[in-house]
């Protein structure tokens, strides 16, 4: 498969119809990183909040632009620093169809959001993702895009996922 340029994609911020592509994206990222099936309903109720609230973040997608089909997402999402008075942009929800990553659509994502980024440096300390320990592919990919691993390890209780019915 050949690599995609500029002009094949159209790299945007989501809209509210691309809700049921951004669910599907999802559930299937859930699956092939955790394996595990998430309730799709509680997932589009969760990008829908995103959508409608742009404070708790904004999906950027990558359409094929013959064809206008969403093949990539990533969520944007903040963290607050003190130590540099500024905000941390996250990438969450990584995710590109299968047949066309190795593409460069993730690349293309990326280039977009941290464009943005640097254009409010003032306000963004810098952009920030996590990885399972296990994707060496999506870590190549990170890091030849100038991300570097840190000391920390994220640890978390997960009230939602590990009660379900909550």
């Amino acid at each position: 498969m050949a690599y995609l340029s500029k002009r094949d994609l159209i790299i945007r911020r989501a809209f509210s119809s691309d809700l049921d592509v951004l669910t599907t994206f999802n559930t299937a990222l859930a699956w092939e990183t955790e394996t595990r099936s998430l309730d799709p309903t509680r997932v589009r109720y969760g990008v829908q909040a995103v959508l409608d609230h742009p404070e708790r973040g904004w999906y950027v997608v990558a359409e094929y632009a013959s064809t206008h089909e969403v093949v990539g997402q990533t969520l944007v999402t903040f963290e607050w620093s003190d130590w540099r008075n500024a905000t941390f942009w996250w990438l969450q929800s990584v995710y590109v169809r299968p047949q066309w990553r190795r593409r460069g659509v993730f690349r293309h994502l990326y280039q977009f959001v941290e464009c943005l980024a640097r254009k409010h440096s003032d306000q963004v300390a810098g952009i920030r993702l996590y990885v399972d320990y296990a994707n060496l592919t999506a870590q190549t990919v990170y890091q030849a895009l100038g991300f570097r691993p840190t000391s920390y390890q994220v640890y978390e209780i997960d009230f939602i996922l590990s009660h379900p019915s909550l």
